[in-house]
């Protein structure tokens, strides 16, 4: 690969089962990028959001952003060449926004959300690279089946339905820098050679990478 002048901050997004952190995987063992994946494993509150939407929709989102925000802030201080598993701007125009609006978080407490938000990203860098990985809602219910995180197995397709379509909007207004749209019904980058190829010469060509 050639060699960058500056260290590059890349971001990919995209809906629940859409693939983005195998995605951010590969392409930092390819480009030799440090990866920052989102945190689900250890997160002390999916559990009861997914069971009480609700009563747990303002404290989960809190815990994102306020993780996003440190990671970010280190990603892009670190002097490193860096790849992030789902954007801190998805939290605020996607999940909380949504949430908000089918009732599952009250007025009250998205204002409170949104305006800190508002502060917070005003100290942040912005990706040299947005990857917005575009899925239909069939292929994301087929890949979260097929992962088998038993919290997500309750996840309404009315639900992700609504999150593509914030997606969607959120994309169509996205001006903070380069971004890269990868259709990816169709592709399996983690287990054919080729599909990985594509877009890593698609990274490539928006990079300026030769």
């Amino acid at each position: 690969m050639q060699a960058q002048s500056k260290p590059l901050f890349i971001a990919v997004a995209g809906n629940i089962g859409s693939g983005k952190s195998s995605l951010t995987r590969l392409l930092a063992e390819h480009f030799g990028w440090k990866p920052y994946f989102e945190s689900v494993d250890d997160n002390p509150y999916l559990p009861d959001f997914y069971a009480d939407m609700h009563r747990w929709s303002f404290h989960l989102q809190i815990y994102f952003l306020a993780n996003r925000f440190k990671h970010h802030k280190r990603m892009t201080e670190s002097g490193e060449s860096v790849i992030q598993d789902r954007s801190i701007y998805e939290d605020a125009e996607i999940f909380a926004r949504n949430l908000y609006e089918i009732g599952k978080m009250d007025e009250r407490d998205y204002s409170n959300y949104a305006s800190l938000f508002g502060v917070m990203i005003d100290y942040l860098k912005s990706p040299d690279l947005m990857i917005y990985l575009r899925s239909t809602i069939d292929a994301l219910v087929q890949n979260i089946s097929r992962r088998g995180r038993s919290f997500e197995q309750g996840i309404q397709r009315e639900y992700l339905e609504q999150l593509n379509k914030h997606y969607e909007s959120w994309i169509g207004r996205y001006k903070r820098g380069p971004l890269l749209i990868v259709e990816s019904d169709h592709l399996d980058f983690v287990n054919r050679e080729q599909d990985l190829k594509q877009v890593i010469g698609l990274v490539r060509k928006e990079l300026g990478l030769a």
